[in-house]
């Protein structure tokens, strides 16, 4: 299925008939932002999606009135949408509302005692002292530690592609001013002794998959992050944030092809010739950009001769991401104590992240992500209703579970859980209910090992040990979205979508050799 052009409304944008083509694999967040790049500098851009509807990870269910979000629900950093927007000639906030949210989360702890996670920091420090006065000064420490990599490992770092050696000997001063051999949990620690603040101020790792105990401290830059441009939600839900990228790629010219699976990359020469769907037509281009995950792009749609890098060994050799199991329903009755965004600690903090990320085994406990888009955006379901995602941290399928016997005995727990903490009656007021495994994020997302976000950001598989945004193997042949550098998250995305544009060649510079001649 192709998404015809829509009329204009900067036709200055568009391109002509010979300019080199630019194919997109995916339509997630990065690609998106790919394509509305590419399109500025005067591609003839065309986006190959193989669901029914783009998005990607951030696709949208609609369920018996009910709109779901199927991932990403936090949106940091709006002037990374601004620019986009400014890229076409528009403005961002001409068509999409961001609504700021303040508390930005509520962590809830197994204990029943809660902290209120916000951007304001006076409310903040009295959080802190609440749970822990004695770390009200260690709190300033960690708060300045973590904007000094917020400066150094997302402004200065963030959206530079580590193309070379080189790219990552400049860049070593920073990490080493930020002891980025440190876990985030080491770091966290340094400055906090109470155990409920140390997960307060560590489990954001988990929100670009990576174990708090395990990836490098400067993520803490998504604290400093967070305080800084804070936590928003686009009226509509994120499947806002896609169409309007959708919509500024067709005002450029620029298509969208749904139901349109790549199966190989071809590679003519070294370089990248086009790609061959799988209803077997090929489409040929002057550059690809994949969007899909990167492991599965190396491992699954470009022939191994090809890849002297990414080789099959390096690819499985590679220490991935957790995946997610994601419960989404509806209830008849509203839940108005439930904040827009929870987190639920189970009783293990530690060892439960051990068992999802080392042992690969799916445990008898979890810790959940509560999602309630109706607490902000009431048409987000019927009037009167609520609606829904319970998303579990779980092992990707190293774990061996299998999810077509399990998923509902898992769902059943989660449901359980509910219940008892904070949605008295549950059971009883469920309208709709469907759920997406790790084997979704293999078979229908096609992620490698069904993990959700691609490389674990360990330091070892992070910048340029991560996969390049310039493939190392093929010419012509580059990378977007949360398995590239510089990682997960929706600023992540869309800043690997900036890194990409500083290594991409201008259209001019193919003289009217592209295929489009």
């Amino acid at each position: 299925m192709l998404m015809k052009t829509t009329p204009d409304r900067n036709t200055a944008a568009l391109t002509p008939a010979h300019a080199p083509v630019a194919l997109v694999v995916g339509s997630g967040f990065g690609g998106l932002a790919a394509a509305v790049r590419l399109a500025a500098k005067g591609y003839r851009v065309t986006v190959l999606e193989k669901l029914d509807s783009p998005g990607g990870r951030a696709y949208v269910h609609r369920r018996d009135g009910h709109v779901f979000d199927a991932g990403p629900t936090i949106i940091t950093v709006p002037f990374l949408f601004d620019e986009l927007w400014a890229l076409a000639g528009r403005k961002f906030s001409d068509d999409v509302t961001l609504k700021a949210l303040d508390p930005f989360y509520r962590i809830r702890f197994d204990d029943g005692d809660h902290f209120d996670y916000s951007g304001d920091k006076d409310k903040q420090r009295a959080e802190v002292r609440r749970i822990s006065p004695s770390d009200a000064a260690g709190y300033e420490r960690f708060m300045a530690e973590a904007d000094h990599c917020y400066q150094l490992g997302f402004k200065a770092l963030g959206d530079k592609a580590f193309d070379t050696v080189g790219d990552l000997l400049k860049a070593s001063p920073a990490i080493l001013k930020m002891r980025g051999w440190r876990s985030l949990h080491q770091m966290v620690a340094a400055h906090l002794k109470h155990p409920k603040l140390r997960m307060a101020m560590s489990l954001q790792s988990l929100l670009i998959g990576g174990n708090p105990f395990s990836v490098t401290c400067i993520y803490s830059l998504i604290n400093a992050l967070e305080r800084q441009w804070g936590v928003h939600w686009a009226m509509g839900g994120t499947g806002a944030l896609v169409n309007g990228l959708v919509d500024l790629l067709q005002g450029q010219g620029g298509q969208l092809m749904l139901n349109a699976e790549v199966k190989r990359i071809e590679v003519e020469n070294g370089r990248a010739k086009g790609v061959t769907l799988a209803d077997g037509r090929f489409l040929p281009a002057d550059l690809v950009v994949s969007n899909a995950d990167t492991a599965w792009t190396y491992r699954k749609l470009i022939a191994p001769e090809h890849r002297r890098h990414w080789t099959d060994k390096k690819v499985e050799n590679g220490k991935y991401s957790m995946s997610l199991f994601v419960w989404y329903f509806g209830t008849k009755k509203q839940y108005p104590e439930i904040p827009h965004h929870m987190m639920l600690l189970g009783p293990r903090y530690k060892e439960l992240l051990n068992d999802i990320f080392k042992r690969h085994k799916l445990a008898d406990d979890f810790s959940l992500y509560l999602h309630r888009p109706t607490a902000t955006d009431p048409a987000m379901a019927p009037e009167g209703q609520d609606t829904f995602y319970a998303l579990s941290p779980v092992p990707h399928l190293d774990s061996g579970t299998d999810w077509a016997t399990q998923a509902e005995i898992y769902r059943q727990k989660l449901q359980a859980r509910l219940e008892a903490t904070v949605m008295p009656g549950l059971s009883e007021q469920i309208t709709t209910s469907f759920v997406t495994t790790p084997q979704d994020f293999h078979d229908r997302l096609l992620s490698f090992k069904g993990a959700a976000f691609g490389l674990e950001p360990l330091l070892t598989q992070s910048a340029w040990f991560r996969p390049h945004n310039r493939s190392e193997d093929i010419d012509g042949l580059y990378m977007v979205g949360a398995s590239t550098h510089p990682g997960a998250g929706v600023p992540g995305v869309l800043m690997s979508a900036r890194a990409l544009d500083s290594v991409l060649p201008h259209a001019s510079v193919w003289r009217g050799e592209g295929t489009g001649r």
